[in-house]
């Protein structure tokens, strides 16, 4: 036999009944009104975004780099030696006079080296004087010996000749004119032998003494590289300038050839600039260059390219025509454009943050109060203009924006 089901029970199950439909209707719409969301977008305010009309137009071509603003002309300071600071004596910023103590190493053992040579050259100029003096006793006796034999070679000839008149009128015998022709042959040869002893020991004794006064310059010159080591230890200011780097930590270490210093010239700057690899043959010594500082302009060269890459980008150096800018200050972030061609007639659009370099980009094209997703291709670029190779035609009007947020909508409202 039926029973009769309490009206609570019903109540219950109706609940139960609709609590289903509702987790499964729910979720249904919420993927429809996402989907719809993809079709007909979102709404975004004319005044948060850019919109141009692409046009028709002259392009020349620059390529974006990222530069700073460094002094002209730096000079790095090394340490000369291996040693540790004992002193610090200025810090970076300073301004700083040519001959300014920068900081102090401990200098105590190329002090006592250079000591050492110092002595060892005084020792040198020493033995130089002596040798010298030895030299000329010893040429003078070889030159008093050698005049000696010359007079008795000229006494000896004498006689000869006198032996010779008296054996020619009978009072003498031609054994004495022999005898005697034989002492003045005999003195002749010993002259001669004494002379080319003298000239001989000239000749040692000056290549001995110029062997001495090489030694003494090489000597010299070490001393004196030794006398500049010590003072560059001493770390002075090599110019008038601005202090912009010094290894200031008391007691650290540094080894010979360590950099501890840089002094900088602040009356005129360059920029050191970086370019992506993929741009870097763009890139060229003598192309003309802008350089921005916020709304100022400056006009510049590519002064010199680096041959290799670092980090994935080629560094290469600026000068800048109005080197003593005022606006110009070490340190300071620009953007650097580097013209490399020109096209007489190109698609255009305006440059901004959204472009990052020749490529496909999803942009969004204006037709009334829509604007539509689409693909595009863009190429060269300069600092106000971006060629448009592909996807917009000339008189649509389009977002010049980074619209990265609106990427997953296909058209978006404009108000």
């Amino acid at each position: 036999m039926d029973r009769t089901i309490d009206k609570d029970e019903l109540k219950r199950i109706r609940r139960k009944r609709l609590l289903r439909i509702a987790l499964w209707t729910v979720p249904a719409v919420a993927a429809v009104g996402i989907a719809l969301s993809y079709v007909t977008g979102a709404t975004v305010s004319e005044a948060d975004i850019r919109i141009v009309t692409a046009e028709v137009g002259p392009l020349e071509s620059a390529v974006a780099a990222s530069g700073r603003v460094v002094p002209a002309f730096e000079e790095i300071i090394s340490s000369p030696v291996a040693s540790h600071i004992t002193a610090v004596y200025a810090r970076p910023g300073d301004t700083v006079s040519e001959g300014m103590p920068l900081l102090a190493l401990d200098l105590s053992a190329v002090e006592a080296q250079y000591n050492n040579m110092r002595d060892a050259h005084l020792i040198k100029i020493n033995e130089l004087d002596q040798l010298r003096l030895s030299n000329r006793i010893a040429l003078n006796d070889l030159d008093m010996q050698v005049r000696i034999k010359a007079m008795e070679v000229n006494t000896l000839a004498v006689e000869v000749a006198n032996e010779r008149r008296l054996d020619s009128i009978g009072s003498g015998t031609g054994d004495r004119v022999r005898r005697a022709v034989t002492a003045h042959r005999t003195a002749e040869l010993q002259l001669q032998a004494l002379t080319a002893r003298l000239a001989a020991e000239r000749e040692r004794l000056g290549a001995a003494e110029q062997a001495a006064v090489l030694a003494l310059g090489n000597s010299a010159r070490d001393l004196e590289q030794m006398e500049r080591t010590v003072a560059q230890g001493r770390i002075p200011a090599p110019r008038a300038g601005v202090l912009t780097f010094l290894s200031n930590s008391i007691g650290s270490a540094v080894s010979a050839g360590e950099k501890v210093a840089v002094v900088g010239d602040l009356s005129s700057f360059k920029v050191v600039a970086e370019v992506p690899e993929g741009s870097s043959f763009k890139v060229r010594p003598g192309a003309d260059v802008s350089v921005r500082l916020g709304n100022v302009e400056l006009a510049g060269t590519v002064a010199n390219v680096e041959p290799q890459s670092t980090g994935g980008a080629v560094p290469f150096t600026v000068t800048i025509a109005d080197a003593a800018n005022s606006r110009l200050r070490p340190g300071i972030r620009t953007q650097v454009y580097v013209g490399y061609g020109f096209k007489e007639s190109a698609t255009l659009i305006a440059n901004g943050e959204y472009f990052k370099g020749p490529g496909e980009y999803t942009m969004f094209v204006a037709d009334g109060n829509k604007l539509h997703r689409r693909r595009v291709r863009l190429g060269d670029s300069n600092r106000l203009k971006v060629e448009v190779i592909e996807g917009i035609e000339p008189g649509e009007r389009v977002v010049c924006a980074d619209m990265e947020n609106y990427e997953k909508y296909k058209t978006l409202t404009l108000k």
